[in-house]
């Protein structure tokens, strides 16, 4: 019996990988596949003139921010820097009126648009896994909504919609082939599932292996979430190799997506990072493990890699965060997960070359106002390597 079941679970595992592998034929991406979240929740950062000289110098073409701030858009004006800005969830059932959102556009974005590149509107941030039943019910009207109001200014051939997930969404997630959401979810996914498809919008998710790490040590490898070649893990049905927990992540999401019946919707990573520092109790959060952890992800991007399903089609991943955010509230990993300090020194160094050691930069005499939670906190354990 137990052989019985297996063969009739591996065929399933079969049946959706050639699905998933048929819908990428001719779907290979080209151009940058590397961005960096600009999160603005600190004392003194540098004005945004210059953060955007910065993220010149580090020849970072994708940022994405957590507001609409007039003054980051206005300075990226010609810059050809894609921006993807955000609706904070407090501001979403408003917009599920079409008159609202179109009075949204008309205001954050059609000023701005074309000379600044704004190439994605994210609509909340991981509000499938608020608690927020109201909340969770207005996201995919306020996004109709706003799509409706591109549409009617010309816009939507350039702007695609969708809003970050957590991991915290999945049922399953080990083996990735497995991979699928939780059940009390699926009302509301599907409806959003089907806005992506229709939209050519992608799956966003803010994935996280250092949490997997930090909640269980002694069964998850820290090679195996450092992108340690020499660790990996066999998904048993599908036999396809991981050598790095995020990428068995993201083929965990798609294959969930796939069993709701839309195997052709693109998953790209939001957010993802390691903390360079964190409290007592915060096993793992420290400069090495973050060097190494943002350095090999960042030799996997310039190698142009996709995961192991989607080995032709190139993973966009956005790495948390470009600056520490000291006015962050939470342990103290929160406020450390930068590449360098609000005063614009480096908090650590990624290697020879990666990155200059100190920014040239001046800074602002206030802190950004904080709009919305910024980091996918949620504890998911991808299973043991």
């Amino acid at each position: 019996m137990a052989a019985s079941i297996f063969f009739k679970s591996r065929i399933i595992h079969i049946f959706l990988l050639f699905t998933l592998f048929s819908s990428e034929l001719g779907f290979i991406q080209l151009g940058s596949t590397l961005g960096i979240n600009y999160g603005q929740v600190a004392n003194n950062l540098p004005l945004p003139e210059k953060v955007l000289t910065l993220l010149t110098s580090l020849r970072i073409t994708k940022i994405r921010i957590y507001d609409t701030n007039p003054r980051v858009l206005t300075a990226f004006a010609d810059s050809g820097i894609d921006l993807i800005v955000t609706v904070p969830n407090e501001a979403i059932a408003q917009l599920t009126d079409p008159r609202q959102a179109l009075q949204w556009v008309t205001t954050n974005i059609q000023p701005y648009f074309p000379a600044t590149k704004i190439s994605g509107i994210a609509v909340g941030n991981e509000v499938f896994t608020s608690d927020d039943a109201a909340l969770m019910s207005n996201l995919v009207p306020a996004m109709v909504s706003i799509h409706a109001a591109l549409v009617q200014l010309g816009l939507n051939s350039y702007i695609h919609i969708s809003t970050a997930t957590s991991l915290a969404a999945l049922e399953n997630s080990y083996p990735p082939s497995s991979g699928s959401f939780k059940p009390e979810l699926a009302s509301l996914l599907a409806p959003f599932l089907r806005f992506l498809a229709q939209s050519n919008s992608p799956f966003w998710i803010n994935a996280y292996p250092y949490f997997a790490f930090k909640g269980d040590p002694n069964t998850v490898s820290l090679d195996y979430v450092l992108f340690n070649p020499n660790q990996g893990t066999v998904d048993p049905y599908t036999r396809l190799h991981y050598d790095n927990m995020l990428y068995a992540q993201v083929d965990a999401v798609i294959y969930a997506i796939a069993r709701m019946g839309y195997g052709g919707v693109e998953v790209r990573v939001s957010e993802t990072g390691w903390p360079s520092k964190g409290d007592p109790d915060e096993i793992g959060a420290n400069v090495e493990n973050a060097r190494a952890y943002n350095r090999n992800l960042l030799l996997r991007q310039m190698r142009n890699q996709g995961t192991p399903l989607r080995p032709n089609q190139r993973l966009e991943v956005y790495l948390f965060a470009l600056f520490n955010e000291d006015l962050k509230t939470g342990p103290t990993s929160e406020r450390n997960y930068g590449l360098y300090r609000p005063d614009g020194t480096m908090a650590y160094n990624l290697g020879p070359g990666a990155l200059p050691s100190t920014a040239s930069v001046s800074h602002t005499s206030s802190a950004s106002r904080e709009t919305g939670k910024e980091l996918g906190s949620s504890y998911w354990k991808m299973g043991k390597p």
